[in-house]
């Protein structure tokens, strides 16, 4: 490579920023359709289901969401009967978030469909070896990208 041109399509940043986006959006695309429910919503519905009983600023920290995105999608799934709020016994001002059967239910069910879709992508990879995984990341690429 050129030191005076960055090749982007081969810069290795904006190709994992790049594959990044498409595997969110393709996995995403499927939970959608299936259940109704936006990328901010999956990470609650997935961080509840794996952790239990945790504060939205929890939620926040462990899925690197804005709290206004936790926030939202905390009062779509209350809206659907899939999450609880309580007030926390030791401080009034902190709401523990849970889910509810309906919420643990769906998880449950969604379960397969994640790990399903994460078998398709750790089949595409076959060492961690970077020339190895360089070749793996163009596979994903074609895989979830099309070319």
């Amino acid at each position: 490579m050129d030191a005076e041109r960055l090749e982007l399509e081969s810069f290795l940043p904006y190709r994992l920023n790049r594959l990044t986006d498409a595997v969110s959006r393709e996995f995403s695309a499927l939970y959608r359709e299936r259940y109704g429910i936006t990328r901010p919503e999956w990470r609650l519905l997935a961080t509840l289901g794996q952790y239990g009983t945790m504060t939205a600023t929890e939620i926040g920290r462990h899925s690197s969401m804005h709290k206004t995105k936790v926030s939202r999608a905390v009062t779509a799934l209350e809206k659907r009967r899939w999450v609880a709020r309580e007030t926390s016994e030791a401080d009034r001002r902190v709401e523990q978030l849970r889910l509810t059967k309906a919420g643990m239910d769906a998880y449950r069910d969604m379960v397969p469909l994640a790990k399903d879709y994460e078998r398709r992508l750790e089949h595409a990879i076959s060492t961690a070896r970077f020339a190895d995984f360089d070749h793996a990341l163009g596979r994903l690429e074609a895989l979830v990208l099309g070319k």
